[in-house]
């Protein structure tokens, strides 16, 4: 099986010039960095200790922000690394200005590759978020004894039903994991029929997620706009949700003559074709982008940057959740519920099951299934009480990760 992955691998590898050019011609490559996949660095690895994290996107990255900043304050660590796939989350670590902390993109997971990648960075701690499971870069990190920790770990009943599929296969690439962290029951469950690895469940790291306050402050002039408007926020939405979502301003829009609805794309390529879907049901949109101090008489304002959506989470009452109206799983709430946001979603929130229970037990979140429910069900006062219930739970979670991490990078530190 292991076989058949890296002759698939080869293959990709052939055609990989094509995917790459179609990749940056659709603006979802960096142009200049690409090579990093290839293992070709564009960063000095210092000397001295170093830590490395990897997270595939935006939302695995934000989820151990709070991490990168307390070891960064570490004068036993020289070097922090992180690595993911997507151009986003290269641009968001941008933003924070880290002093030794560095991004790269993830290297293809094929044996020559992650194993250039290894040799040069020669990281003493490998930390793998959420659900990245890379078989070629799990076998040479165990060869060359790299400690690896599977934090916030996350296995969905569709992911474990493959994985039991090559039970045999399975264990064996699971083998290599030192201890596995699952953000919930249900993934500790599937963790122990997939591997005898050391599991221990310590909460879902995404309750904790940070960012520093320059970040989050949106332009004064656009802020003194905003306060004289009912703003409520459609955040990470994908493709037919912002016409759901518009539909609901329309009926807003009956109630409420200085009504905003704020739509934050999960994808800023799709502003273009967005922007027309929603002009032509007569509605007059903006974009944030736009140098225009001053928006007058709009219905959409529409996020097309990147690292946004806290400023807008902070500062609304409501928030809808997309990729929970199609049949994506549902994106992060817990971001927006923090501030205080009333939480409306989709049916479909399988990615976030223990996290819209919890929500839901606390009076912060809603299901809404049309429109005019959506419409119905906004809000304009915050409940500060849920979002301060919601920061202490995530104060906890990060306490006792950092106690976790800290057991496992000064003890095994001391062994090299």
């Amino acid at each position: 099986m292991f076989f058949l992955y890296q002759i698939f691998l080869t293959i990709i590898l052939f055609i990989s010039p094509f995917i790459i050019v179609y990749r940056i011609l659709k603006n979802k490559e960096d142009k200049a960095r690409f090579i990093e996949k290839f293992s070709i660095p564009s960063k000095k690895r210092l000397n001295g200790k170093l830590i490395w994290f990897h997270g595939a996107s935006v939302g695995e990255i934000l989820s151990v922000i709070p991490l990168i900043k307390y070891y960064e304050k570490n004068k036993k660590i020289s070097q922090i690394l992180i690595t993911s796939s997507t151009l986003s989350s290269s641009k968001i670590i941008k933003k924070f200005e880290f002093k030794k902390t560095i991004h790269q993109f993830y290297p293809i997971d094929y044996v020559p590759i992650t194993n250039k990648f290894l040799n040069f960075w020669k990281p003493d701690l490998g930390i793998f978020i959420d659900s990245e499971i890379w078989p070629c870069m799990f076998k040479n990190m165990y060869s060359k004894k790299i400690p690896l920790l599977l934090l916030n770990a996350r296995i969905t009943k569709k992911t474990f039903n493959k994985w039991i599929k090559i039970k045999s296969i399975s264990k064996s690439i699971f083998e290599y994991i030192k201890v596995a962290y699952p953000q919930n029951l249900e993934t500790k469950s599937y963790l122990r029929k997939l591997s005898s690895c050391k599991i221990k469940h310590i909460g879902n790291l995404k309750f904790s997620e940070d960012y520093d306050s320059d970040l989050e402050k949106i332009n004064i002039n656009l802020k003194s706009y905003l306060i004289k408007k009912k703003i409520w926020v459609a955040s990470s939405t994908h493709k037919s949700e912002e016409i759901f979502c518009a539909k609901a301003h329309l009926e807003l829009k009956k109630k409420y003559r200085n009504i905003l609805t704020v739509i934050i794309p999960r994808h800023i390529h799709r502003v273009g074709k967005i922007k027309s879907e929603l002009e032509n049901l007569g509605l007059t949109v903006f974009l944030h982008s736009s140098k225009l101090n001053k928006p007058q008489n709009i219905d959409i304002y529409l996020v097309d940057t990147f690292g946004e959506t806290k400023k807008f989470h902070k500062i609304s009452s409501t928030v809808f959740i997309g990729g929970s109206i199609i049949k994506r799983g549902g994106q992060n709430p817990l971001e927006a519920a923090r501030f205080g946001a009333k939480i409306l979603h989709g049916p479909n929130t399988d990615n976030f099951k223990d996290v819209y229970k919890l929500l839901n037990s606390l009076g912060v979140s809603k299901r809404i299934y049309s429109s005019k429910k959506l419409a119905s069900s906004v809000s304009f006062i915050k409940n500060k009480k849920g979002g301060k219930q919601i920061t202490n739970i995530g104060e906890k979670i990060l306490k006792k990760t950092i106690k976790e991490l800290n057991n496992h990078i000064f003890n095994d530190f001391k062994k090299t």
